[in-house]
């Protein structure tokens, strides 16, 4: 490298930092095909989608130092600085496209929209780079990178949209089954009223036959004794009904002087 770039410093540390970027991202993707969870795979392809920008703007730093050099390097080292951009420019193109391809499978409802740019995609990395111009690929990239970052905006939306739906589900089931709740509450305490209320009638039910029979009782006493007074008022020499108690005897016939 050092052979390659002279005494072009500026130059050799725009190569370390893609290169740092290009290791990145190739870490940044193996990382992301551990990662389940739709909404942690978009916040990852934001981040990697940045380094690519940035990655961009370095090509571009890159394309502009070698341009400015070219008086100053002969044909052969500039022969070598071209293929250099051409070899990023393509591997930063291919992580383009590797990240087109997590956001279309993680964009479930939209996944056939990008099947023909998909199939360009795999036309144009087919390409050699000599029949591509630098402004060609520099374009190329560009778009991919724009089309890339319109999918995850829309996965973004998607899965936005998704958290709304399942936290006003969650909602509504939490008041469904608070409603469920109250209506169990409120059927155990008519269950309970209703055995209270059937414990109490029966309660009534046998005071009220207690009753019945004490009167019953009582209206027999009454009539045995007033049949009792009946017949000694009619048969007061009857010896064979007994007196009865705090009832005066009939009084005894006064015989006058005369009758004797």
């Amino acid at each position: 490298m050092d052979s390659l770039y002279g005494t072009n410093e500026e130059l050799a540390e725009i190569d370390g930092q893609i290169s740092d970027i290009f290791r990145s991202l190739s870490n940044g993707f193996q990382k992301l095909d551990k990662v389940k969870d739709a909404s942690r795979q978009s916040r990852q392809l934001e981040e990697l989608t940045g380094k690519m920008r940035e990655c961009k703007r370095l090509i571009k730093e890159y394309d502009r130092g070698v341009k400015e050099s070219e008086s100053g390097n002969d044909s052969e080292t500039n022969k070598m600085l071209n293929e250099k951009k051409q070899s990023m420019i393509k591997e930063l193109n291919s992580y383009v496209a590797l990240k087109k391809q997590y956001a279309t499978n993680l964009e479930n409802k939209r996944g056939d929209l990008f099947d023909a740019a998909a199939e360009g995609i795999g036309e144009d990395n087919g390409l050699l780079a000599s029949s591509m111009t630098n402004e060609q690929l520099l374009d190329h990239g560009n778009r991919m990178m724009d089309e890339t970052d319109q999918a995850i905006e829309r996965s973004k939306k998607t899965v936005q949209e998704t958290i709304n739906v399942g936290t006003e589900t969650a909602a509504a089931l939490k008041a469904q089954t608070e409603q469920m709740s109250r209506v169990v509450n409120e059927l155990d305490s008519i269950h309970f009223s209703i055995k209270k209320a059937s414990k109490l009638v029966k309660e009534i039910g046998r005071q009220v036959a207690t009753d019945r029979c004490i009167m019953a009782l009582l209206f027999l006493i009454v009539v045995g004794v007033i049949a009792i007074i009946i017949v000694k008022l009619v048969h007061p020499n009857n010896k064979d009904i007994a007196d009865i108690p705090d009832l005066a005897p009939p009084a005894q016939t006064r015989k006058l002087l005369w009758d004797t």
